[in-house]
Parts: C-alpha cells; sequence; structure tokens
C-alpha cells in the first residue's frame, strides 16, 4: 500500500498556527458574538449539525474533533464573503472489528463547499446551502439547507434540513427521487448524481452565548451513523440529542466538551486566523527617513542648477549616497541612470514583503540624495537582473503629499506604471555583481492526512546558496542532512500502473540521510518590451534534473499573462546524490494567468505531464494585500482513473502566510504547504523555482494596486 506523501512548501506553518493559538491576539481582536463557531465537521454549526451562518469573509480555520473513536481533522478558509471550503481528514477506529477489511482504523478525505445564500436581517435568518463530501468517498456526503436567526441577546437558533447522511434519522420523504448507494473507496469523484437526492430529514438546535467567552449549546442531530453506529459497531448511538459547552480562551483558540448521542464524550479545538486581523498591529522597523524637501528656486536659485551633470564625479558621488540611503532601508542599489531633469534608479528588495511600501522608500531616499534640478523618478524594481516594472513619479509630487490627507491615494494617482525597460538599458553599478548569498537553517518536511498515519515529519538541517554572476545569470543550490524522523517509515507501491515520477518520493528519504536538494543554473533575460524569458539546468529538484526553458507575455497593467514552458526531465537516483535513473521524459505546458475581480487569480495550465499524460490544472487563489494566499487546483489528465488510484485525479488545496503578518517584522519570506489528499503519477507536474509569473507579478499593477496604502511606510 502507497503513503502518498504532502510536503511542506516551507517549514514552520503549523508551529506558527499553534504559536498563535496560544498567544494573547493584539490586532486581532474581533466581536466574538458576530463569528460563527465551528461544528464537529469544522464548518459553521452547533455541534454536529451545521448552521445557516458563514464566517468573516477571508477566514482561516483549523479543527480537531473527536468522539466515539471518530477524529475530523478540517481546515476551512471563507473564500469570498458568500463562500467557503474545506479540507477534512477523518479517521474512524475498529472500522473492520464487525465488518472485516483492509482497514484497522479507516482514514477517510473529504472536500466541502457552502454558500450563503442570505444574510441575516431583522426579520429573515442567514440561509447556507451546504455541499458535504461533494468528492471524496461518500462516507460523509451530505446535502443541506440550514436557517439560523439570532433571537434574542446572545441566542441564536437553527434549523434546517438534511439529504445523505443527514437525511438518515426520522426522515419525512423525498423529494427528487432516490439516491444512489454509496461506495465506499471509490474516492476522489463527484458524487453529484447522489446530490439531494433519498430522505430528507429536519435537525434543529441552539446556541447560547452566556458571555463573550462561555457557549452552552444544544441540537437535535438528523444523522443515524449508519455506517459507524449501525453497520460498523463503532459506537453506540442511543438518542439524536447532543449537548455542549464552548469557551473561548482567546480571540484565535476556543476549545469545547460535549455529551453526543446519549454515549458518547467528545472535545474540540478550533483555531482562527484572519489576513485581514494580523497578531501584531501595524509593521515594526525603523520609521522611513522623512522627505528630503528643496529648497525654493527663487531663494535658493544654484541649488537648482542642471549645471552638477558637467561636473566630474557627480554620478558616482551621488551613486554612493544614494546607495548609503538605500542601504539604511534593507534595499541595494542595482544601477543608476541620471540626466539633469530626471533620475532611473534599479534596485533589489529583500527586505520588504510590499512592494510598494519598497517604492516609496526608495522615493524618500532619491529625494534627499539627488540634486533640485531632478524632478522625475524612474523607479525600477528588479528581480533576478531582470526589470519587472518602472514606476515614475513627480518629485514636486512626493514632497508635497508625503503628510497630506490620504496622501497614499493621492500619490497613486499621480504615479505612473510601465515596463521596466530592458536588462542593459541601464548598466550595473560598481559593485553589484558578482552577488553571493547563503543562508543555514532547519527544515520540517512532513507528510500530512496519509492513507495510514496522519502525520510523518523529518527534522534536519538545510544550507542554501545562490550566486548572482551578472544580470539575469544566477547560480543557486541547496543541501539538507536529515537528523531524525520517520518519513523513512513510508511504504511505496510496488507495481504502479504509470511511471513512478511522485509515488515513490519515499524512496528518497528511505536511502539517504544527506541529499543534494537542488543545484542549478538559471539565466533569466527580457526579450522583448512585455516578455520575459527564463532558462533554468541543472538538478531542479529533489525528484528530477534536466533543463527547463520558459517565455511569459505580461503587460504591467494587464490582468492577463501568457506563458509557454517546456522541460527536458530525468529521474534521479534515490541516494540524493549527482546520479540519475533510466527515466526521462518532456514535458510542457501552455499557460494563462488571470487577476479576477479584488484578490482572485485564476490559473490554466494545458500540457504534458511527467507521467507522460496530457491533460489541464485549474488553479484559484485568493491573494491579500499583505501576502496571504489560499486557493485550490484540481488537474485532469487522459489517465483513467482506475490507473491513477486513489483519488481518481490530482487535486488539492494550497497555502501561504508571510512571516511578516506573524511577526510584523519586514521580511519578504513565507510559511506555506500543498496538501494533496493522495499523491499520485498522474497529473504530476516538474518542480522548478523561480518560474517567471511568480517572480514579476509583485511588482505589477495589480500587486502595487493592492499594497499601495503602504507606499509612505
Amino acid at each position: 500500500m502507497t503513503r502518498p506523501i504532502q510536503r511542506m512548501a516551507r517549514a514552520g506553518l503549523l508551529g506558527a498556527v499553534a504559536a498563535m493559538a496560544m498567544t494573547p491576539a493584539l490586532a486581532q481582536q474581533t466581536d466574538l458574538s458576530k463569528r460563527p463557531s465551528l461544528n464537529f465537521y469544522g464548518v459553521p454549526g452547533l455541534i454536529d449539525m451545521p448552521s445557516g451562518e458563514a464566517l468573516p469573509d477571508g477566514e482561516f480555520a483549523v479543527s480537531h474533533a473527536r468522539f466515539g473513536g471518530i477524529s475530523r481533522t478540517t481546515v476551512t478558509f471563507q473564500f469570498s464573503p458568500r463562500i467557503s471550503g474545506s479540507f477534512r481528514y477523518s479517521g474512524t477506529s475498529d472500522w473492520n472489528d464487525v465488518v472485516p477489511s483492509n482497514f484497522d482504523t479507516y482514514y477517510d478525505r473529504s472536500f466541502d463547499l457552502r454558500f450563503l445564500l442570505l444574510r441575516e436581517g431583522r426579520y429573515m435568518p442567514s440561509v447556507t446551502l451546504g455541499l458535504q463530501d461533494f468528492v471524496g468517498t461518500g462516507l460523509s456526503s451530505a446535502e443541506y439547507l440550514s436557517a439560523t436567526k439570532q433571537v434574542l441577546p446572545g441566542v441564536k437558533v437553527t434549523g434546517g434540513i438534511g439529504w445523505g447522511r443527514l437525511g438518515t434519522y426520522q426522515d419525512i420523504g423525498t423529494l427528487f427521487g432516490d439516491r444512489p448507494e454509496i461506495e465506499i473507496g471509490e474516492g476522489g469523484k463527484f458524487n453529484s448524481t447522489q446530490w439531494f437526492k433519498g430522505p430528507i430529514a429536519p435537525f434543529a438546535g441552539i446556541d447560547w452565548a452566556v458571555t463573550e467567552k462561555l457557549t452552552f449549546k444544544a441540537e437535535y442531530s438528523s444523522d443515524k451513523y449508519v455506517q459507524e453506529a449501525g453497520r460498523r459497531k463503532v459506537f453506540k448511538r442511543d438518542s439524536p440529542f447532543n449537548f455542549g459547552v464552548e469557551y473561548q480562551v482567546n480571540d484565535t483558540l476556543r476549545v469545547g466538551a460535549y455529551s453526543l448521542y446519549g454515549s458518547e464524550f467528545g472535545v474540540m479545538a478550533s483555531v482562527m486566523l484572519n489576513p485581514n486581523r494580523p497578531p501584531n498591529p501595524g509593521v515594526i522597523g525603523p520609521a522611513p527617513t522623512p522627505v528630503g524637501h528643496r529648497p525654493s528656486p527663487v531663494a535658493d536659485p544654484d541649488a537648482w542648477s542642471p549645471e552638477w551633470i558637467e561636473q566630474d564625479g557627480a554620478r558616482e558621488i551621488l551613486g554612493t549616497n544614494l546607495a548609503k540611503q538605500l542601504d539604511a532601508d534593507g534595499l541595494e542599489l542595482e544601477g543608476l541612470s541620471l540626466t539633469a531633469r530626471q533620475a532611473e534608479l534599479r534596485f533589489r528588495n529583500s527586505r520588504y514583503d510590499s512592494s510598494a511600501q519598497a517604492v516609496g522608500r526608495v522615493a524618500r531616499a532619491m529625494t534627499r540624495a539627488l540634486p533640485a534640478s531632478v524632478e522625475t523618478f524612474r523607479i525600477v524594481p528588479v528581480v533576478n537582473g531582470v526589470p519587472a516594472a518602472a514606476v515614475t513619479l513627480r518629485r514636486s509630487d512626493v514632497e508635497r503629499l508625503e503628510n497630506a490627507p490620504n496622501g497614499a491615494q493621492a500619490l497613486h494617482r499621480v504615479a505612473t506604471l510601465s515596463d521596466g525597460g530592458g536588462v542593459s538599458a541601464v548598466p550595473p553599478v560598481p559593485g553589484a555583481y558578482p552577488r553571493f548569498n547563503w543562508s543555514f537553517g532547519p527544515f520540517v518536511r512532513t507528510s500530512l492526512f496519509d492513507t495510514d498515519d496522519p502525520v510523518l515529519a523529518d527534522l534536519g538541517l538545510r544550507l542554501r546558496g545562490s550566486y548572482e554572476l551578472a544580470p539575469g545569470l544566477v547560480l543557486r543550490g541547496s543541501v539538507s542532512h536529515r537528523l531524525f524522523g520517520n518519513l523513512d517509515q513510508a511504504v511505496v507501491e510496488e507495481d504502479p500502473a504509470l511511471p513512478q515520477v511522485r509515488s515513490d518520493v519515499a524512496r528518497y528519504d528511505q536511502e539517504t540521510e544527506f541529499a543534494l536538494d537542488s543545484l542549478t543554473a538559471n539565466y533569466y533575460f527580457k526579450a522583448s518590451q512585455d516578455i520575459y524569458g527564463r532558462v533554468t539546468a541543472g538538478y531542479l529538484e529533489q525528484m528530477f534534473g534536466g533543463v527547463s526553458a520558459e517565455l511569459l507575455w505580461r503587460p504591467v497593467e494587464s490582468k492577463l499573462g501568457l506563458g509557454a514552458e517546456i522541460n527536458y526531465a530525468r529521474k534521479r537516483d534515490y541516494d540524493g546524490g549527482f546520479g540519475f535513473r533510466d527515466y526521462d521524459v518532456i514535458t510542457g505546458h501552455v499557460s494563462a494567468y488571470y487577476d479576477l475581480w479584488e484578490d482572485y487569480q485564476v490559473q490554466l495550465d494545458v500540457g504534458r505531464y511527467l507521467a507522460e499524460d496530457y491533460g489541464a490544472t485549474l488553479s484559484v487563489d485568493r491573494e491579500f494585500a499583505n501576502g496571504w494566499k489560499v486557493g485550490a487546483f484540481a488537474t485532469i489528465t487522459d489517465v483513467s482513473s482506475e490507473d491513477f488510484g486513489d483519488g481518481s485525479f490530482d487535486k488539492g488545496v494550497r497555502i501561504s502566510m508571510p512571516l511578516t503578518w506573524f511577526t510584523g517584522v519586514p521580511n519578504t519570506s513565507s510559511v506555506g504547504t500543498v496538501v494533496r489528499p493522495f499523491t499520485r503519477d498522474g497529473g504530476a507536474r516538474l518542480s522548478v523555482g523561480g518560474r517567471l509569473n511568480e517572480t514579476i507579478r509583485e511588482y505589477h499593477k495589480t500587486r502595487l494596486d493592492a499594497q499601495w496604502g503602504r507606499v509612505w511606510r
């Protein structure tokens, strides 16, 4: 049996969430009476039943509940004010005690969607339509329509009807025909033929917030637990009534204890975070230097003279002064072009997670270091040696608006955004290249929500380095040493239907403790205006080496980007060294990227994958102004669901949280993870660092506009 591996994109996500739960929140403070609590399925609800409420927009929740041999761990995200999605990992012990099966503890993965149909009004309740386990094994499959209304201060009542497992106790009939039988184990398929079919049963309950921290709950459940209590005898269901008490420890952590179904004791804990409520108000760090104001040309006409441009050494002196100003803000001078009236400054940002804040710091430095005759600032951020965009400001506007009411919005109205120009248009300043960076620290590699073990993990040390030889030419490498852990206990399928391109990832942990993670030569360039290019060669990732080439068309003010990538990849040896195995493949994709309204992006990739299958991947992400990013993806290829194996097709959710949000200290790093129900070989794509869209879009219009409120910070 294969144990799929879901790996941390960067170490620390689970630790960061745990730390948030145990730490009293600062800016997180909110009106708790208006925020719904979660039920045992990790969605807004009572105890085991759903409510008609929705979480605040952007809310991210992690919950763990257990009773009667059943445990559920759920991640829920309020993707928009009306739509939320959940991923759940459940375990049911003693599964084969009565009915023999391959499982002692049966682990199951499922996805939910909830739609808020009506918001609560003076007389109307909030109403939610829910699809529970709509793509999964069907064990938890249900649909429901639930309504919730506050009837007294602190008192809310909920009533609803359910289908599927929520229609199994004391049903009142059917509306849309019989419900097909579920096939436990046929996971990963959309079970739309079952939706809203079969018996309907009512459920109801009450939620009484005695104080802001203490809440009592009671409910009538319409779930008969046909499999767990009936067929499998995992627990005894003596009553449809459930009771509970919950305590809000702080703004993020909530705990509860419950009496369920007349026979069981249950507990639950939930952690809620919101990108719009950081734990630390503002950003900690040195205040920006004040804008330098020029004297009046009437009072000091000599200061405004353009003759400085003819003086020997003037450019070098100004470049040195600017480099010092930028260095104080954690920025690096890349290039400088000067005329008597205009300056183009190219810079590297390795400190600020907000691109607009970096631009604002550069503008301040230019007002303090450049002669008074220079009126036009052209500020060009450089990423991997390539100009990403150009922000043009009038110096007089910077001076005038620094302390003006709504100064950020006013500066935004007069700023212009354009293409950053060619790589060689402004030569790098002396000393900009070559440039060496390195880092050394711990790493955590995890397997989450595995078929047989909920958590497998390794802890080790990793050394990373990069050497920039010239603009756009970068050497990168990473080595790691595993100290201890249990990822090597994962079992690899011996006779897969497809070439093993991902399902044997565990062997890379089993056969070595020291590994070369990656070693690449990277060349980034501008093919022409709005067209970016990348070539990467070497040991691309843990499992593959080869050559990758990419072109991206993305105008700085466009919501649309189009890209093409082609790769030659060869499977690496399991020992993590320099050798290769026999398997090689040519893969490639054409991609479309589009920024939807507000914070949403959609990406479509069509092409050939590592197992020589053809298909497409659709991704939808929500990216907040502060860098939080939560999304989901699904890949459908010409691999049949039978050949793919458990899960039927590749899908998952991904989360990335900026460290600045947690610490308040400016930082470009983030923690995150990608969670897949199963890691299989179908729909697997080569992992290449530094793909172009993710590299340059931070300085394009959508992201600059979202973050412009920090331009004066």
